[in-house]
């Protein structure tokens, strides 16, 4: 059985940064870290370091110590207001506020895409509801761009097999470059196609077959070949 462990940041404005989100989850491992991250976060303010270390039940600098390790793991973000109406000389400095960041963590083992199929399942629904085009002709299109555009490095470096299992290694392919081809050992959409074989696995082939296409130097063919406990496509690569 494929287990799939899902932590999730709720913040809007995703980040495909994988390490980079490994990096935030695994900070909040730390209990008071953790604590001084869901008071901001239950807060409709930004919060000074005294309010977060009473919420938390810190002392003031173990709460600034690790408020600013959110800051540098990218779940907080910070300003500097007066938190008084004094101004002019004997005021102070501005106080350092914490808040959300603007940004979204989703960190998935192994890798899924769901994300991404919404993405394009809803731009084609939109689209189809207004040309009228069908749902599934509109979406064979877009996966296709959107494979496309997943070339472009590729398309940059003389090493075909490796630059080509590089890209489909950040989609979360799990690639295994194999005498001939290459093998995709994860579906980054598992979930999705075990539910809708049909609709998830051709899309998932019109994206590789668009991905494909846009590397005629490096002869890459996609082909529909669903194996169990693996992704749906193959990959022919003759120089691999």
């Amino acid at each position: 059985m494929n287990h799939c462990i899902l932590y999730t940041v709720d913040e809007p404005n995703a980040t495909d940064d994988p390490d980079g989100g490994l990096a935030a989850v695994a900070a909040l491992a730390e209990p008071l870290r953790r604590r001084l991250y869901r008071f901001v976060c239950a807060q409709d303010h930004a919060v000074g370091r005294d309010e977060a270390a009473a919420g938390a039940g810190a002392s003031r600098s173990a709460a600034a110590f690790h408020l600013d390790r959110l800051v540098s793991d990218g779940l907080l973000e910070t300003e500097f207001r007066r938190l008084t109406d004094r101004s002019g000389p004997g005021a102070g400095r501005p106080a350092k506020l914490y808040r959300r960041a603007d940004r979204e963590i989703t960190i998935t083992l192994p890798s899924r895409r769901y994300e991404l199929a919404a993405t394009l399942l809803a731009a084609a629904v939109a689209e189809a509801g207004n040309t009228g085009a069908p749902v599934e002709e509109v979406l064979d299109r877009l996966a296709r761009e959107r494979g496309a555009r997943l070339a472009a490095d590729v398309r940059k470096t003389p090493a075909p097999a490796r630059a080509v299992a590089g890209a489909l290694a950040a989609e979360g392919y799990e690639p295994r470059i194999t005498p001939g081809g290459i093998v995709l050992a994860n579906c980054p959409f598992s979930g999705v196609a075990a539910e809708h074989p049909e609709l998830v696995c051709g899309m998932n082939l019109a994206l590789l077959e668009g991905f494909s296409a846009a590397l005629p130097a490096a002869g890459v063919t996609a082909r529909l070949e669903p194996t169990e406990g693996a992704c749906c496509v193959v990959l022919a690569l003759p120089d691999a």
